[in-house]
């Protein structure tokens, strides 16, 4: 085992397009009781990495070494897991446990939640610590790489997903395409709706069609029938009034992100009439992840991915910022 180990950290949050990371070497990171200690064999490059490194997100751990889509092998052991098991660590690194939200199964609303890559260390590194009840077993069939993305892209898509309350073989929208749309495409389309794609990116739009969907047009355009739910990826404001407006009667819009810019005013009758909704989606819940998990085992899931190598983490955040990526960025050390 290395005694030290390199970790990207946020020096400054800021712009990407200038050097808010700092790549040190430092020793290793040493697990607390009941926790694992893991040898990271790939992350995932999260639009939440972008919004922590930039300073959309308050900051919560100075230094703070992003990422939260982990793959790794465990070198050090705790309940459940042993030496050498691969597991994968997600955004929820923990929960108090006896709030009301996490008495009625809504953890992810908990007060005092804690998060991978905001208030603990995450991937962006050689070795990362989780604790191991908040570790995840992870699917067969899938290489590390492809692994990464469904552990915040993949279980957070499964909960807009469920959000939007869409009915089988429904009609949904999907605004934006990245990481998380790429997924929540195929499992609604496994699970028989029909899926309108709108996003500004011509390659996303060509993927989208690749993959399944029944159409793929602009950002803003509206789908060629009424949607019955939506899901809005991109953290755009100004994507939601059109996202409404593209919803049938009782359509629910689900917004996915963790941040979004300011959205403009809304038409009551254009918007909001004939009880259409919009929900909030808020980090996930354990269960969340056991289910999305276990359907991406039992329902081999196309994951794009394109990898970086761990010292160029930078540059994986700029092309992210700026949609240069196709699917999900995967760090690999």
């Amino acid at each position: 085992m290395a005694a030290t180990h390199r970790a990207w950290r946020v020096q400054r949050p800021g712009p990407v397009t200038g050097e808010p990371l700092r790549l040190d070497h430092e020793p290793l990171p040493a697990p607390a009781d009941g926790e694992l200690l893991l040898r990271v064999r790939a992350c995932g490059v999260c639009r939440t990495d972008l919004h922590v490194t930039e300073g959309d997100l308050p900051v919560h751990l100075p230094g703070v070494v992003p990422g939260h889509e982990v793959v790794g092998e465990v070198v050090s052991a705790a309940s459940g897991f042993g030496v050498g098991d691969t597991v994968g660590v997600a955004w929820l690194r923990g929960t108090c446990g006896r709030c009301q939200y996490c008495a009625r199964g809504a953890e992810n609303l908990c007060p005092n939640s804690t998060y991978t890559g905001w208030d603990a260390d995450g991937g962006y590194a050689d070795y990362v610590t989780v604790p191991a009840a908040y570790a995840h077993p992870l699917p067969s069939g899938y290489s590390d790489v492809e692994l990464a993305p469904l552990l915040c892209a993949g279980i957070i898509d499964y909960r807009a997903l469920r959000r939007t309350g869409l009915p089988r073989g429904g009609r949904l929208g999907v605004y934006g395409f990245g990481a998380s749309a790429h997924l929540a495409t195929q499992v609604a389309l496994a699970e028989g709706a029909t899926v309108h794609v709108l996003t500004r990116s011509e390659a996303a739009r060509r993927l989208a069609l690749e993959l399944g969907a029944t159409s793929a047009g602009g950002a803003a355009d509206a789908p060629p029938e009424p949607l019955e739910a939506a899901i809005l990826f991109a953290p755009v404001g100004s994507l939601v009034p059109p996202a409404l407006e593209a919803l049938d009667r009782g359509g629910v819009l689900a917004i996915a992100g963790i941040h979004l810019t300011d959205v403009e005013l809304l038409s009551y009758q254009r918007h909001l009439f004939y009880e259409k909704e919009i929900r909030s989606v808020t980090a996930n819940t354990r269960q969340d992840a056991r289910e999305f998990l276990d359907f991406a085992g039992r329902h081999r899931l196309s994951v794009c991915t394109t990898p970086y190598a761990l010292h160029d983490a930078p540059q994986a955040l700029r092309d992210l910022a700026a949609d240069r990526v196709n699917g999900a960025a995967v760090l690999v050390p």
